[in-house]
């Protein structure tokens, strides 16, 4: 029976709360709604959905699905039971098995099937037999459990070892080696799987290798191919030398089959036998525990509020040098590294660590890209700036928690690029606030390490006044196990956003903090109120000494900062930052509009100490020479030789919009065009000539101003559907149980390539329903060759011809001797 049919079978028969586990843990099974149970197993069978299922699966769950896979045949109907599986899990009990079946049985990557023909289980027996999803083999890849493919794969797919694997099998056994000598490839391969099929004879053959054999087999305990120089080298059992070396020795009694000039692959029956004639050898439904350090809770504490607190101002610092001069980017995307070193400059802080709180910064909202000018700018009334600390940091985490960015992967290399031959050239590197530093799956990946070093820290039980240390080694390590088919995507990011965690407060001292378990568990309220209890109190005062410095006793609350940086110049790093004011620092506060008297006012309210008569005499003498020259801005001006008209427009009211100045006795400047002046000046009844002259200045656009940025809220991503789209689904399915009675419907296409994959495996002919240009359709009885690229090649036995159809065009398709019973 087709398997698709069978699953669509078994999924009839559950019950509503069974079909809600399924959506719950499979959503994209209902996205959009499934017409009947048939298109359900389809898509419970389907590549892709299969592939989103086994990402969820632990290592011992993978395990038992692999293994299962292994052991059964779809085509000949072999199926499995539990105590089939027992004996090819080492370790394992009926009692571990049981539930996992019953697991994956649920997920709808396996089925119940009948016993295996040569199997004759009493009446009496309870045992279940299972097989697997018909396209679990392609999800899977060809190296399942990490063992090799068998010796006659090899030989019907490598031409290269089909071509000498009778003569390696007549050398093996007139070296005496006990194999039997073949004629064809298809015997040489069946020889050399007899010859290698036990572990005892595995083991006697090995006994004479050389030395590091055993060691560079181990190798291969976990993946079936490996990397060899000249892997293709002829080694002959017959010639060889004395200090003949592991590679050669097994290539010569084909222990290792060479795939390439690079590349050799173990057999499926070496690597066996490797295992003790097991298909899986470490079998554990228990975790790994790693080996942690441990370090106080107060160190903890103190470097987990002592990093926020940096990044806070850090992150003020930022958006004031970034109002100052806006961030500049590259026409490729992104801010190149020129603009970044700059940036990392005027907040004093390391590249890379500027790179995060830039990034960081965008991600939450408080920069914005205008696309007018190309830069990024803080935007107009930035709620962020006035909120309480413990806010300003949920503000952060909540973007950074629910961003598709990496932040830490700036200034990583890029894919197929050289940055070491190149340094610091564009194009080998990420650049901050590029597209390639986007990861759509980030914010699963950074749920789940959370939830992973909450797992650690909660289990490893720490005593009284202690916290262990948790490293990206022991994270990596307990993912590989809760998620090993994630593991890949898990090894790129996990040390960036333990960085990351590191740098918003949530990992101290290399330990997990209390704000990180709340956040893991979903309270970020908690953790906002942990952090309002021990954060310390922004700092609202300065000490101002004679030599026109500032010291900053700590952090400062965020509007004393602001406006001291405008009036000096920040130095060092650290909570005790100092300033420094000079002539050119309080220019630059005259020029953003403060005088003398405020910029007097100012330091008196917040120093500590008195001010220095130094820089008392700085501020007055340098705003008393400050404005002798005025510069202003101008998009037109108005002259004419009649001084009483040029009086007139200014005492106007009509012409107000244009803000007219008077600068000369006969000339007007106006803020509007040239144009839009002219249009005002014709509606009073005037007839003015327009003189345009281009600039020599670059036009910028007038940008647009924009409300401040949203406050974000983090939720986890979803992973079940919404109980109302599931209610609906049920009600679907019961109302439509089986597939259309005219071949038509969801299912039908995936069932037509299910017997088309089948009829290949087999080399069996099929009876095709094929419909032509014109619509008119044909019954054909073909053997199809292949299927590829929404085509199917048949070979047509009546016409001796081979042919390649579009699947699009073939409504039905059955094998060849159904049709006729």
């Amino acid at each position: 029976m087709s398997l698709i049919r069978a699953l669509s079978k078994e999924l009839e028969t559950r019950s509503d709360a069974s079909l809600r586990a399924l959506f719950a843990a499979r959503p994209d099974l209902i996205s959009p709604m499934a017409p009947d149970f048939a298109a359900l197993a389809a898509r419970a069978s389907a590549r892709v959905s299969v592939q989103r299922a086994l990402e969820r699966l632990t290592k011992p769950e993978m395990q038992v699905l692999e293994t299962l896979h292994l052991c059964t045949n779809a085509d000949t109907g072999h199926s499995v039971s539990a105590a089939g599986l027992k004996k090819a899990i080492a370790g394992s009990t009926l009692s571990a098995l049981e539930p996992i079946l019953a697991k994956l049985q649920e997920l709808a990557l396996i089925h119940r099937a009948e016993a295996p023909p040569a199997t004759h289980p009493p009446a009496s027996s309870r045992q279940k037999f299972y097989l697997p999803v018909g396209s679990l083999k392609d999800v899977i890849g060809i190296y399942p459990a990490g063992l090799g493919r068998s010796y006659t794969e090899l030989v019907r797919l490598q031409p290269a070892f089909a071509q000498r694997v009778v003569q390696l099998v007549g050398e093996l056994h007139h070296s005496g080696l006990g194999i039997h000598p073949a004629s064809t490839p298809m015997d040489a391969a069946l020889s050399l799987q007899r010859w290698t099929s036990t572990p005892e004879g595995v083991r006697d053959i090995l006994a004479n290798a050389p030395e590091r054999t055993i060691g560079l087999l181990d190798k291969f305990g976990s993946w079936a191919m490996g990397a060899v120089p000249q892997a293709q080298r002829r080694a002959s059992v017959t010639h060889e030398s004395a200090d003949v070396g592991p590679i050669d020795w097994l290539l010569a009694r084909g222990l290792l089959v060479p795939l390439d000039a690079g590349h050799v692959e173990l057999p499926h029956s070496v690597g066996i036998a490797l295992r003790g004639g097991a298909v899986v050898d470490d079998f554990t439904l228990a975790p790994p525990v790693p080996e942690l350090g441990h370090t106080s809770a107060a160190l903890r504490r103190n470097a987990a509020l002592g990093a926020i607190a940096e990044t806070l101002r850090l992150a003020n610092e930022l958006l004031f040098a970034v109002r100052e001069q806006p961030l500049a980017t590259l026409r490729s995307g992104g801010v190149g590294v020129r603009e970044l070193r700059r940036l990392a400059e005027s907040i004093r802080c390391g590249v890379h660590q500027t790179a995060i709180l830039l990034e960081t910064c965008a991600l939450a909202g408080l920069l914005r890209l205008d696309v007018d000018s190309s830069t990024w700018v803080q935007p107009p009334s930035l709620e962020w700036l006035t909120l309480p600390r413990q806010e300003q940091w949920l503000w952060l985490v909540n973007a950074w928690l629910a961003s598709e960015r990496a932040p830490s992967l700036v200034g990583q290399p890029l894919a197929g690029s050289t940055p070491a031959a190149h340094p610091g050239t564009a194009g080998t590197t990420i650049n901050a606030l590029s597209a390639e530093a986007q990861r759509p799956d980030a914010p699963v990946v950074r749920r789940r390490i959370l939830e992973i070093l909450n797992e650690l820290t909660v289990e490893a039980a720490a005593p009284d006044g202690k916290a262990p240390v948790l490293d990206a080694r022991a994270v990596l390590q307990r993912a590989e196990w809760t998620q090993p088919r994630m593991s890949r995507r898990f090894s790129s990011l996990v040390k960036g956003i333990l960085e990351e965690a590191t740098l918003l407060g949530l990992m101290g001292s290399g330990a997990f903090t209390q704000l990180g378990s709340a956040l893991a568990v979903g309270q970020p309220d908690e953790a906002m109120a942990i952090l309002g209890e021990h954060l310390p109190a922004a700092v609202n005062h300065i000490l101002l000494q004679a030599d026109l410095t500032a010291v900053a006793p700590g952090y400062l609350a965020p509007e004393l900062s602001e406006t001291l940086l405008l009036m000096a110049d920040a130095e060092g790093q650290g909570p005790a930052s100092i300033y420094r004011f000079s002539a050119a620092t309080i220019r630059r506060a005259l020029d953003a509009g403060q005088d003398a008297e405020s910029l007097l006012a100012f330091l008196r309210e917040h120093s500590a100490t008195d001010v220095p008569q130094p820089l008392a005499y700085l501020v007055q003498d340098t705003a008393s020479r400050h404005g002798r020259l005025r510069v202003s801005t101008s998009a037109s001006f108005i002259q004419s030789d009649d001084e009483s008209a040029i009086a007139e427009l200014l005492q106007e009211a009509r012409t107000s919009v244009l803000s007219l100045v008077r600068i000369a006795p006969t000339v007007l400047t106006s803020a509007a065009s040239p144009r839009e002046t002219a249009r005002v000046l014709r509606e009073l009844g005037l007839s003015p000539a327009v003189q345009e002259v281009e600039p020599a200045v670059v036009r910028f656009k007038r940008t647009t101003a924009v409300a401040g940025s949203a406050r974000p809220v983090y939720t986890a991503p979803r992973t079940a559907p919404p109980d109302d789209d599931v209610e609906a689904q049920l009600s679907i399915l019961r109302q439509h149980r089986s597939v259309p009675a005219d071949g038509t419907g969801e299912a039908s296409t995936q069932l037509g390539l299910e017997t088309l994959q089948k009829a290949i495996r087999l080399k069996q002919a099929v009876t095709m329903n094929v419909v032509d240009s014109l619509g008119n359709s044909n019954t054909e009885t073909v053997v199809p060759v292949s299927v590829s690229g929404g085509r199917v090649r048949v070979f047509d036995p009546g016409k001796d011809t081979e042919r390649v159809l579009s699947i699009h065009r073939i409504i039905d398709v059955e094998p060849a001797g159904d049709r006729h019973k």
